[in-house]
């Protein structure tokens, strides 16, 4: 009996050493403050001793009223470019499409965000002291990539908040449009390309709240709208699972808002929203594919 206890603990030993994970870290909306540009670093540094695969920053890495100067640009670029892991960052509005008010500069936001093109996305790869080759959409968006993290295919898309830069008119401006057309046909691909070498999930990061709530009874933003349906759509042709990190409302959150036609939950949908000012924190997500849910997720406040 004893032996075959002993059996047993080996066998459930073996097989934990066994299982695989993955992990990474997602942090967004920091720092807006002094006291969170002294922080950020301490933070990163943290998060890098417990060696995540990458960590992602799901944009707005500057107050709204902070001016959009090349210093800061640079300022940040270099701050995410020293992680001791790699790292992947995707634009808020507060770095681009904001950058027109007149406490941010008044600056051309299309002229920002080439600018965050030509520090951010100027290589095939992450930031970081280690980095990792990004596979990239052709064409002008060099912000929107993929790239695999064992069984889960990982894509950033620039879909900022502030009403994904519709602008002020009852129709959408040229910008919008062009860059939303982009967005749409990365998610449709991406989708495509998990569903055809059969991966367990799919990870999205972007920046905007895209208004989960108000899409399932009806009425959602215009800005979003179209990318809502798609995920919605494409998500239900999904044998995997799904989980969407993005930041933009401060509020963190783990829950499952994506419903169907129906108002149905969808159940293989997650959306993760990251800490923000004035809360500090990072969230930590576990990729496991031998639990019934594929991904964990730890949270972290940032004392």
């Amino acid at each position: 009996m004893k032996k075959c206890w002993l059996a047993l603990l080996l066998a459930a030993v073996s097989a934990l050493a066994a299982a695989d994970t993955w992990r990474f870290a997602a942090i967004g909306d920091v720092p807006y403050s002094e006291r969170e540009r002294t922080e950020l670093p301490k933070m990163l540094d943290t998060i890098a001793g417990g060696k995540p695969a990458f960590i992602a920053h799901v944009g707005d890495f500057k107050g709204g009223t902070e001016r959009c100067d090349d210093a800061l640009f640079e300022q940040r670029f270099r701050l995410f470019d020293d992680s001791p892991v790699p790292f992947v960052f995707v634009p808020g509005d507060n770095e681009w499409t904001d950058c027109q008010r007149v406490t941010a500069g008044a600056f051309d936001p299309a002229e920002r965000l080439d600018k965050l093109r030509s520090l951010f996305w100027a290589h095939r790869q992450t930031l970081g002291a280690k980095r990792f080759p990004l596979s990239r959409q052709s064409g002008d968006y060099p912000e929107h990539t993929r790239f695999r993290l064992g069984p889960v295919l990982v894509v950033t898309l620039n879909l900022p908040g502030g009403n994904n830069n519709w602008g002020p008119l009852p129709w959408p401006g040229a910008e919008h449009q062009a860059r939303n057309d982009a967005v749409l046909k990365w998610v449709k691909t991406s989708f495509a390309l998990a569903r055809r070498r059969k991966l367990d999930g799919i990870v999205l990061l972007f920046q905007a709240d895209p208004g989960f709530k108000h899409f399932s009874q009806g009425l959602g933003h215009r800005g979003y709208r179209q990318f809502l349906e798609a995920l919605r759509d494409e998500t239900l042709r999904f044998p995997g699972q799904v989980l969407a990190v993005h930041g933009d409302s401060h509020i963190n959150r783990v829950d499952r808002p994506l419903r169907d036609r129906t108002g149905r939950v969808i159940a293989n949908f997650t959306r993760l929203e990251t800490f923000g000012y004035p809360l500090m924190g990072w969230s930590e997500v576990v990729i496991d594919d031998e639990a019934p849910q594929l991904f964990r997720i730890d949270n972290h406040p940032w004392k």
